[in-house]
């Protein structure tokens, strides 16, 4: 029988790309639920292609108009944030891809996992804003958490067959983004359309902005922790502009693993899917005579400062990388409305972070109040400059 997939933000980036892996293998998937937002018309179309058995639109306001798109289909249809928590929670599912972009899909993706189901990770917001907590329900429920991003999934793939007493440390890969090679000054001046136009990865509007600030990787960085059990200290990052190795592991004895793949999110997702196995593909292959010129660099923490408020905020722990994350998605947002610069988004993210409440145990609801405040300190902050 074909496994029965949940995809929670089917509309976005990684939801688009993982229905195209979906759609190669009719015999081992099918879609048993897509989620959206605001984009009804490309809901509508994923509903019709591949008639999950529900489809939930988290806009209340466009109900009535995805009812009537899908009337004369069995599909049943609901509306709002609570309603993904319920169905995703008693689908039959038995592998929940969660790809909600921010912390709006933090409680869709615990309501999974109290469900027990399988989980690949694609909103790595869920462990930065709640890490410790996601774990300890993960324990308690046997839900298998399976990383999507390329760099986690390069770890996830590099510790297989390992004692993770033997892990030394990890490196994470960053491109650089389109600004890597940019002066401090001429930062100052970028504008929302250069910030978009990532010169190897196919992303969302808001990832594609936290990876040309830094901030992308500072928030994989703080996933990592969680994801593999390791001290900030065990974890690096290092530019790689060709991204080509996704990210190596260092160990006890002195050998790195590495895992090398053509920067396309279709793979990790495949793997993801399939795990334990790996289904044959006609997905394109990377060529060595094609990339012969691999180079790495140090991050520029001047110019990126995004990268060292997410190692503070780590290291701070409790509720700070909540506020960081919170913070940085006012400030993003602000960015691509035109209404902050691109210079100006770690300050937004560190004076939120210095203004915060701190919180060293916080539970979800804590949690919750600390994303609130640290929202409302961001976008106050904003307004007056």
């Amino acid at each position: 029988m074909p496994q029965k997939i949940a995809l929670l933000g089917s509309t976005g980036s990684i939801g688009t790309q993982a229905l195209d892996v979906i759609s190669r293998y009719p015999d081992k998937f099918k879609v048993d639920l897509l989620t959206g937002c605001n984009n009804i018309e490309l809901l509508t179309m994923q509903a019709k292609k591949f008639l999950p058995d529900s489809v939930v639109i988290c806009n209340k306001e466009h109900f009535k108009q995805l009812q009537d798109n899908l009337r004369g289909t069995k599909i049943k249809v609901f509306a709002g944030e609570k309603e993904i928590e319920g169905v995703v929670a008693s689908s039959d599912a038995d592998l929940v891809l969660a790809a909600i972009v921010g912390y709006s899909g933090l409680r869709p993706t615990i309501a999974a996992i109290n469900a027990g189901k399988r989980i690949a990770l694609a909103n790595k917001e869920t462990l930065v804003v709640a890490g410790e907590i996601i774990t300890a329900l993960a324990a308690r429920s046997g839900s298998v958490i399976i990383p999507v991003d390329s760099e986690h999934s390069a770890i996830f793939q590099c510790l297989s067959g390992e004692a993770r007493e033997s892990v030394e440390k990890i490196t994470l890969t960053a491109s650089g983004g389109p600004f890597l090679k940019l002066s401090a000054e001429n930062l100052h001046h970028v504008k929302p359309g250069d910030a978009l136009r990532h010169p190897n990865w196919n992303m969302g509007d808001k990832v594609t902005v936290d990876s040309a600030s830094m901030m992308n990787k500072g928030l994989e960085v703080i996933e990592a922790k969680w994801l593999f059990g390791l001290d900030p200290e065990q974890i690096k990052v290092i530019i790689h502009p060709q991204s080509i190795i996704h990210s190596f592991v260092h160990f006890k004895d002195g050998s790195v693993k590495a895992q090398l793949g053509i920067p396309d999110m279709r793979v990790p997702i495949l793997y993801a899917l399939s795990y334990p196995l790996r289904f044959a593909s006609d997905l394109p292959r990377l060529g060595f005579k094609d990339h012969s010129n691999l180079t790495f660099e140090e991050p520029d923490n001047d110019r990126f400062r995004n990268l060292s408020l997410a190692f503070l905020a780590l290291k701070s722990g409790g509720n700070m990388p909540c506020i960081l994350n919170a913070a940085n998605e006012v400030a993003v947002n602000a960015f691509l409305k035109g209404s902050l610069g691109f210079m100006q988004m770690p300050e937004i993210v560190e004076h939120s972070l210095e203004n915060c409440k701190f919180k060293a145990s916080p539970d979800l609801e804590s949690l919750e109040e600390s994303d609130r405040d640290a929202r409302i300190i961001a976008q106050n902050y904003i307004d007056k400059l």
